[in-house]
């Protein structure tokens, strides 16, 4: 059993690497920029951080960092550094204060991207991981094979309770499997937590008496913990199967507060992210900052699309989907299920099978599924033919000779 944790980087500097990986070692262990009493061989040898790998790699060419110190080119490094656990414990918070921390407020850093996490199981026992994961699920929603059809509530913001109702109905008529509250849908006067949830869950619970399975509806109870484990209270009481929280307003505290209380599957949004993983020296990798929440005990990720109406290249919405897919320990094989969303439709269903190989995910189309032009029961309908004929390997084109629905949402998506 490993007693150390690691972080993996990309780290750019204009100075001596092997010095810039030293000083940041120091800086997040027991070092600090001047020798201290106190700070003998014994200490550094139980609590000091270690560069385990400096590693020279090809560097981007783009300017160094604001501040960063020395007039020499810059150069990029793929750097390692482990801590023993005996520093923090197994502590999510601390962890995040240790692996990230100043490093990237050194002067002798001009760019610093955390790409991975290994951490021992000591972080996977303290912590309750995923309640249900993808058998979870597939469980509550009684969708054993292909992907889940979803969508999000659209308009994002505007409707009333009865408004989003009416839209679920229409939904749930069209054979949706998962519905999500849209992330700025919060508690506001105009369309109030509760009385939205009631009057939604009155229209999934009719339908599953007609369907016998029951619509996944992701419900956005982000707020205040006390907030949170309240809402989630009543989502359980009335017999809702999935929460909906955006991590980055929550925190990991926040986060890990609702999981210990949590009875239901967490839909965790991850709005805000551009902000953590858009600079491309800077900040986290998705995978690396997802293995914070995975460990915290999320259910479903998003990790935006291909092709999708965002920044994000397609490879690293794969990357970030396979990272989620796979376990985080062998003796913890659950995992996560994927959230695909951001301007996804029909012409997205093809490729995103070919790269994941998988069916184990959410597929949201908002608007792909609220915008066709026959109406929202063709939009789920033309999304479900669509990933039909993905697993069948049977070109879209061709399936939708044979589907007027499909054939409508080409052409109004293409």
């Amino acid at each position: 059993m490993s007693d150390r944790f690691s972080a993996d980087y990309i780290l750019r500097t204009r100075g001596d690497a092997a010095r810039t990986a030293e000083i940041a070692a120091g800086e997040q262990s027991s070092g600090t920029f001047v020798a201290i009493p106190g700070e003998d061989a014994a200490l550094k040898e139980r609590s000091a951080a270690r560069v385990e790998l400096l590693e020279q790699v090809e560097d981007p060419g783009t300017p160094a960092q604001t501040g960063s110190a020395g007039d020499g080119p810059v150069t990029s490094w793929r750097m390692r550094i482990s801590w023993p656990l005996e520093n923090i414990g197994p502590s999510l918070p601390n962890l995040v204060a240790t692996v990230a921390g100043n490093l990237a407020e050194l002067k002798q850093v001009a760019g610093l991207k955390i790409t991975a996490l290994d951490l021992p199981e000591a972080f996977l026992k303290a912590y309750p991981g995923p309640g249900f994961g993808t058998a979870g699920t597939r469980r509550l929603t009684g969708v054993a094979d292909g992907p889940l059809i979803g969508t999000i509530v659209k308009p994002s913001v505007g409707l009333t309770p009865e408004g989003t109702a009416t839209l679920v109905d229409a939904l749930c008529a069209g054979g949706i499997d998962f519905i999500k509250d849209d992330e700025l849908q919060a508690d506001g006067p105009f369309c109030p937590f509760e009385d939205r949830f009631a009057r939604v869950m009155d229209v999934i619970d009719r339908h599953a008496d007609r369907l016998g399975r029951k619509v996944m509806y992701a419900v956005n109870i982000t707020g205040e913990v006390d907030e949170m484990k309240r809402r989630h209270d009543i989502v359980a009481a009335r017999g809702g199967t999935c929460v909906m929280a955006s991590l980055n307003s929550v925190g990991l505290a926040g986060l890990t507060a609702l999981r210990r209380h949590c009875s239901l599957p967490i839909h965790a949004h991850r709005n805000g992210w551009g902000m953590l993983g858009r600079p491309s020296d800077s900040g986290w990798s998705y995978p690396a900052w997802a293995t914070l929440w995975r460990v915290a005990g999320v259910d479903h990720m998003h990790v935006n699309g291909i092709a999708n109406k965002f920044w994000e290249p397609d490879e690293s919405s794969v990357a970030s989907a396979r990272a989620c897919l796979t376990p985080l320990h062998p003796d913890h094989p659950r995992t996560v299920m994927p959230v695909f969303s951001s301007g996804q439709t029909v012409l997205q269903a093809d490729a995103t099978y070919r790269a994941i190989g998988s069916t184990d995910l959410i597929f949201c189309a908002g608007g792909g599924v609220v915008a066709h032009p026959d109406g929202v029961a063709a939009g789920v309908h033309a999304l479900r033919a669509a990933w039909e004929a993905a697993v069948a390997g049977i070109p879209l084109e061709q399936a939708a000779r044979e589907d007027p629905r499909l054939a409508a949402a080409i052409r109004a998506f293409s």
